[in-house]
């Protein structure tokens, strides 16, 4: 049996090296010599060991409360020995996991830094404060970039479960959140309640747009996002690498949203944005040479406003408009203006 120096000694290493409380690792030592002399005294319940927190000394409790002899380790025996050391560490894995859990469970949706630790395959696993391993799964990852062993970057706590005697902490870098959460950490004046992001659309690695709204009439919600001379901004870009950010102006008012939101295209004006709130849709139209921009390569633009304004936006010229009107019988051809037809002797015009 452990003397009583030594079982204080061990107590206080493990506590510093796994970052256990005392008072677990005491519990987990008392139930695991408890389940080994009940064991060894063919009891199921009734005998509970005890050990003074101060002086390391191991006391019985037989049922009727009074206090007994421990039997040595000679007396256990080498089975009993091995049961409780079993049983200890395990007590210890399973605290371990829990305190993990618990600092971890209160950091879901936060952004915290991270160091790539090993790549497997598609996947990856970083190392957080040095200690607690990360997964950053495939899902999570943004396709375009590329990470190597031992880069620094930020990730979004998104998922914290318990796997047996394992905790599993699933972060990402691809989630509309991460770019939300990382305003929060890089805008002062969203920190202290200023500003808001309403809502972010995200193509990874591509392009953003973070639509941003001013609680205080004074601030200038885009101006205080970037920055002076953009500074604020390139620390966020800093961290997407190539991803293209957008930050628009959040409005209650539909059509004010969607103009916004289709920028960089520009000259779309209110009276041309038609809303057919039964199908929650909204038709638009632009002028021929910002058309490109309002779509956007491969339709990106129009999607990500889309999901900022949270309706289908449709996209047309006015040519294109009338076109379709005309194909449907909708409009006549316009001939007010067109010269009459004329012939000359023998010969049509």
């Amino acid at each position: 049996m452990l003397k009583k120096e030594e079982i204080l000694r061990m107590i206080d290493a493990l506590h510093r090296e796994k970052g256990v409380e005392r008072e677990i690792l005491f519990v987990a030592l008392e139930e695991a010599l408890t389940m080994a002399t009940q064991k060894k005294m063919d009891v199921e319940e009734g005998f509970n060991v005890h050990i003074n927190r101060k002086t390391g000394a191991i006391s019985l409790e037989a049922p009727d409360g009074e206090e007994v002899e421990l039997p040595s380790a000679e007396a256990l025996g080498r089975i009993a020995a091995q049961t409780t050391k079993q049983v200890f560490m395990q007590k210890i894995r399973e605290a371990e996991r829990d305190r993990v859990f618990g600092q971890y469970e209160e950091e879901v949706g936060t952004v915290v830094a991270a160091v790539v630790h090993k790549i497997e395959g598609p996947n990856i696993l970083l190392m957080l404060n040095g200690q607690n391993e990360a997964l950053l799964p495939r899902s999570e990852r943004v396709h375009s970039e590329r990470l190597h062993v031992g880069d620094r970057v930020r990730v979004l706590i998104k998922e914290v479960r318990k796997e047996g005697s394992r905790v599993v902490i699933i972060a990402s870098r691809k989630d509309d959140n991460f770019v939300k959460k990382l305003f929060d950490v890089e805008i002062p004046e969203i920190q202290e309640g200023l500003l808001r992001v309403m809502r972010v659309a995200r193509d990874p690695g591509y392009r953003c747009k973070v639509a941003v709204y001013s609680m205080d009439p004074r601030v200038d919600a885009i101006g205080a996002c970037l920055g002076v001379r953009g500074t604020r901004i390139r620390n966020i870009n800093d961290e997407l690498g190539q991803e293209k950010i957008d930050i628009i102006g959040w409005s209650d008012s539909l059509e004010e949203l969607v103009q916004n939101a289709l920028k960089p295209a520009k000259e779309i004006e209110l009276d041309h944005i038609f809303a057919d709130e039964e199908n929650m849709s909204v038709f638009v139209l632009v002028k021929e040479d910002q058309k490109p921009l309002a779509i956007g390569l491969g339709g990106r633009n129009v999607r990500l406003a889309s999901k900022i304004v949270g309706w289908d936006i449709e996209i047309k010229t006015p040519a294109e408009y009338e076109a379709e009107l005309m194909a449907e019988g909708l409009l006549e051809e316009d001939t007010e203006d067109r010269p009459e037809e004329t012939t000359v002797e023998g010969q049509e015009a």
